[in-house]
């Protein structure tokens, strides 16, 4: 994930930063409790695209996040 790129996007839902996940090409948002897909290479930043967090996952560290 570029990370100049990483540093301008944010959660369309609550505007809150997001962190990068390499292990599941996705982009979390522990604010909302959503992770964005990457696709191709392309972050998909609709809400109905995005998968729930688990309780684990919303903290901070959680499972799966790297920066």
């Amino acid at each position: 994930m570029n990370k100049q790129l990483l540093s301008i996007l944010v959660c369309p839902v609550t505007k809150a930063p997001l962190e990068y996940d390499a292990e599941h090409q996705e982009l979390i948002c522990r604010a909302s409790g959503l992770a964005y897909p990457i696709r191709d290479g392309i972050p998909v930043m609709l809400e109905r695209e995005a998968r729930v967090l688990s309780a684990e996952e919303r903290q901070p560290g959680g499972a799966g996040a790297r920066a």
